[in-house]
């Protein structure tokens, strides 16, 4: 029997939110250890769930699950919990006699007072196990990678889609990558080389556009006699330390040559691509104006900005404020604000009754001031469902308490906990039948096409101010390199 233990910790840290993330970020969303975890990943489109799959191939394979820690993307993780998961994930590893280790990272966590979270945790968990455990790891598309872990690891492998429909195969990927390194059939060897660019995400799917050709480039390298695995990073505009930024990864078998003149040809393909990814989007006004002039019906307007899946708060008020500068007089959704309170005040006066108040800007005013409002408590719920679209399909989900509030033909959608509307189940939970409406406002970004394209006649991105605005420059990033672009110098 080879003995494998399996840890997760998964987050993705936004530099600039106010909101600093916390336990009860991780308790709300993904925490579980122990045999618990076949439970909560079986048949879910997560690494994990690949990692059951494989087990499933592998019988020989005997696996112990240490800590399962993941959170939505967020603000700067507070210390003390990533020391205690750390912890959790090493203790274990000393109590365990392993054959290997699998670790599902996301690779732009942030943490505070520790520039290289990521880095320091996979560090730690080699110290721990020593040379002889054979190490793999699976990453987001979004990582910011440090090329010292490709020497601490002996696999690794990325997403290969945005939006993250491949989050179960590449958990499977990492480890068949482990077994045969485990097994003597191949003795890989690593390589990360760094592009010198923080580039946006809005224009990295991988369905069309310049990331698309860049996981052309990875496929084509995989191709070459040797090549075991060619991953692309796009990196994570918001996260400000030093290994922010686009890279790339490359894995060999027994041939550092190979994996370095690999890479760097992608690099090269990656440079030649770099000014096609930053973009101009319309702000929320006049998106709104060309969705209401086009009369393609359904038309998504999708608030970048403040894309929880960006480490958005929920809570910025620019789209909201030109929605109800002059309310629609077609069937619109809002999805959504994140106010706890204003659920609470609309569960205290019932189903029907009247609401008046403001609405964003409640957590900080630096993206624009609240949006004054008046309108009927149309629904209540539990905040809860499953997903069941391709983004971290059967995962369960708990929004906290809800609310419907509606303005004339405007339904605003109030949330207690800030998750992305990105799966069809958050708004089964709300009653929407998005194919019926004319407008649907909401706060995300790719994610969200990967269910919802196939449904909307249109979709407009919009850049709004907010936490994951387009435009990085104008963020004061203080850890990245100073030399990257486009910074120009202004980091630091």
């Amino acid at each position: 029997m080879t003995r494998l233990a399996i840890a997760r910790l998964w987050h993705e840290g936004n530099s600039f939110s106010p909101v600093p993330a916390g336990i009860e970020d991780f308790h709300a969303s993904e925490w579980v250890a122990g045999d618990a975890a076949r439970g909560v990943y079986r048949n879910t489109e997560t690494e994990i769930g690949g990692a059951l799959d494989f087990l499933d191939a592998h019988p020989g394979w005997e696996a112990v699950f240490l800590r399962q820690a993941a959170a939505m993307p967020g603000g700067i993780l507070r210390r003390a919990v990533f020391e205690q998961v750390s912890a959790e994930i090493l203790e274990g590893l000393r109590g365990g006699s392993f054959d290997a280790v699998y670790l599902s990272l996301h690779g732009a966590m942030v943490v505070e007072d520790l520039p290289l979270a990521d880095l320091e945790l996979v560090r730690r968990v080699r110290d721990t196990v020593g040379p002889g455990v054979r190490l793999a790891a699976s990453f987001d598309l979004h990582a910011n990678m440090h090329p010292a872990i490709a020497t601490l690891i002996d696999a690794g492998t990325a997403y290969r889609t945005y939006p993250h429909i491949d989050m179960r195969p590449t958990g499977r990927r990492a480890l068949e990558m482990l077994r045969a390194a485990v097994e003597g059939e191949t003795r890989p060897v690593g390589r990360i080389l760094k592009l010198g660019a923080i580039l946006p995400s809005i224009n990295m799917r991988t369905a069309a556009g310049p990331m698309a050709a860049m996981e052309e480039a990875a496929r084509a390298a995989e191709a070459l006699p040797g090549v075991l695995d060619a991953s692309v990073f796009g990196g994570f505009s918001y996260g400000d330390t030093p290994s922010a930024g686009a890279g790339v990864m490359v894995f060999a078998d027994a041939d550092a040559t190979l994996a370095e003149r690999a890479a760097a040809s992608l690099i090269n393909d990656y440079a030649a691509r770099r000014d096609a990814f930053y973009i101009r989007l319309p702000g929320a006004a006049e998106g709104l104006r060309q969705a209401l002039e086009g009369g393609a019906w359904p038309t998504a307007v999708i608030d970048a900005g403040d894309n929880p899946y960006s480490g958005g708060i929920g809570d910025t008020p620019e789209l909201l404020r030109a929605v109800l500068a002059r309310p629609p007089e077609v069937p619109t959704v809002v999805a959504f604000h994140c106010d706890p309170d204003l659920v609470l005040r609309a569960r205290e006066a019932g189903l029907g009754a009247t609401l008046s108040g403001e609405m964003g800007a409640r957590l900080t005013r630096a993206y624009g001031p609240p949006v004054p409002f008046s309108g009927t408590v149309s629904l209540l719920t539990d905040g809860r469902f499953r997903n069941r679209g391709p983004v971290l399909g059967g995962m369960a989900v708990d929004l906290g308490p809800t609310a419907v509030i509606t303005i004339g033909q405007v339904r605003v959608i109030v949330t207690s906990r800030c998750i992305s509307p990105s799966d069809p189940g958050f708004f089964d939970l709300h009653q929407v039948d998005v194919t019926r409406l004319a407008l649907l406002c909401v706060k995300a970004k790719n994610h969200f096409r990967a269910a919802f394209e196939p449904l909307m006649a249109r979709m407009i991105d919009v850049d709004a101010p907010g936490p994951a605005a387009l435009d990085i420059a104008a963020f004061r990033f203080r850890h990245a390199p100073a030399e990257l672009y486009p910074l120009g110098g202004k980091a630091g």
